[in-house]
């Protein structure tokens, strides 16, 4: 990390007593208070007075943990299951890059949507209010255009995994594991 960044990002402490110390402000902060530095897209990092350990990640995944318990949550339990089950899998760091360039991706359509929209409303940035009116008129389209995004996406990962399978067996296909199809036991056709 470079120093320019280091200066520029707020530092927030957690003490052992679970509290938040924000070094900018010299005061002590809630979870709400972090959520929103995070909707004002401020740079910052969380540390461990004691340890000085990066405990940023922790209280992100804190206050999804709070979004998701209250109100209507965003994953369904399927898909917080499906999360889970890669954890471990050799298709982990995949699947996380996977999910960040879904999720940048839904993001630059927003913006494009919001920039291509300015004009009808005096040039002003899309509040949540407006979003929520653009939606309710917009909503069955953009299902739609999501719908076709992730089909689109499902089935690139699908190729890209069976393109993966097919160059691991044909560079492991001359090894001879035990139970594993040589290529010289491939069906004559």
């Amino acid at each position: 990390m470079n120093s320019a960044k280091k200066i520029s990002e707020r530092l927030i402490k957690k003490y052992p007593n679970r509290r938040l110390y924000d070094t900018q402000t010299s005061s002590y902060i809630t979870l709400s208070d972090v959520k929103q530095l995070v909707l004002d897209s401020e740079d910052f990092t969380v540390i461990d007075a004691k340890t000085d350990e990066d405990l940023t990640r922790s209280i992100l995944l804190q206050i999804i943990l709070e979004e998701e318990s209250n109100g209507t949550p965003m994953f369904s339990s399927s898909a917080l299951s499906q999360i889970i089950r890669y954890y471990g899998h050799a298709m982990q760091g995949m699947m996380g890059s996977y999910l960040e360039k879904n999720i940048q991706a839904f993001i630059d359509i927003q913006n494009k949507l919001a920039e291509s929209s300015k004009g009808f409303y005096e040039g002003k940035p899309f509040s949540p209010e407006m979003w929520t009116q653009f939606m309710n008129v917009q909503g069955p389209m953009m299902q739609g255009m999501m719908s076709n995004y992730i089909e689109q996406s499902k089935t690139l990962f699908i190729q890209m995994q069976e393109q993966m399978q097919s160059q691991t067996k044909n560079m492991f296909g001359t090894f001879p594991f035990p139970g594993a199809p040589s290529n010289n036991d491939k069906p004559k056709g």
